[in-house]
């Protein structure tokens, strides 16, 4: 009988090659689109306004970053602004990652009268229009007497569906005989919970912290419609008051968006493996 010739490993190395250098050039190009315009950011903030709109733009740094700074810091009272955002994303994080983790552990372990329909109904949540919310959430708010206060941004958002959806499948997949030989145990719920079901779920848990603490950091419309004292500015909201009719001072805008970008970059970057984990965690079962 006879036998196909086989492929001459040389020809199959060769395409191996080729391949893994078409993808190292994409992946290349990806990496340059993104890296570009942060590049040109930092590179920007250290530029005055007059500098930043040359032709061609300069792509080396300046010698104005300390009269940016300066300048944003007279101007948008910098600093406060800067501790707003942290207090704000802060507290929204720890908050509504408890919300998000207690409601995605009931709606996975617990069997209750209309369990299902609440949960299909809270998931329509991710299909509307956050700008629906916006009047009735306005009113809400002034009928509280909560517009300029903390509260008023954070308390809004804090059953948000995406969080819940993660939590609930992820501990979707925890096997519910762990759960029942912590109580055959003498585990309360409350024990169980803390000790059984959140050390696995850390993978999960430090991808919605993520998610939650960059979502809010980056909120724009939601505060700048609550907030009305400058000295309560976020960082979006304080960087866009900058921007005037007559005369705006881009050298100080991109250098507080710089400053704000960091941070996100270096928590994005030290967090990723947690991150990926953590949004992959519940989507096989066994």
């Amino acid at each position: 009988m006879k036998t196909r010739p086989q492929r001459p490993r040389t020809a199959t190395r060769a395409r191996h090659r080729r391949n893994s250098i078409l993808l190292t050039s994409g992946l290349a190009i990806l990496l340059a689109t993104v890296a570009i315009p942060f590049y040109w950011l930092v590179v920007a903030s250290t530029h005055s306004s007059r500098e930043i709109f040359d032709s061609p733009p300069p792509l080396l740094p300046g010698s104005h970053l300390t009269e940016n700074l300066s300048s944003l810091r007279k101007t948008a009272a910098f600093d406060r602004v800067v501790l707003n955002s942290l207090l704000i994303a802060g507290i929204y994080t720890l908050c509504a990652g408890a919300v998000c983790t207690l409601a995605g552990y009931a709606f996975a372990k617990y069997r209750f009268k209309g369990r299902d329909p609440l949960f299909g109904a809270l998931m329509l949540g991710l299909v509307i229009p956050a700008q629906v919310t916006l009047v009735p959430l306005f009113k809400m708010m002034a009928e509280l007497q909560w517009l300029n206060t903390y509260q008023a941004v954070i308390m809004p958002n804090l059953a948000l569906p995406f969080g819940i959806f993660l939590m609930r499948q992820s501990m979707s997949a925890l096997p519910d005989e762990l759960l029942d030989s912590g109580r055959m145990d003498g585990c309360g719920e409350l024990r169980l919970f803390l000790k059984v079901v959140l050390p696995p779920m850390k993978p999960a848990l430090a991808a919605l912290g993520i998610f939650l603490f960059l979502s809010q950091w980056n909120d724009f419309i939601w505060p700048l419609i609550v907030l009305r004292d400058n000295t309560s500015f976020t960082i979006p909201v304080a960087l866009a008051a900058l921007q005037g009719v007559n005369d705006t001072d881009y050298g100080a805008i991109l250098t507080g968006t710089a400053l704000a970008a960091i941070p996100m970059a270096v928590v994005f970057l030290v967090l990723q493996r947690h991150f990926v984990s953590g949004l992959l965690a519940g989507a096989v079962k066994e």
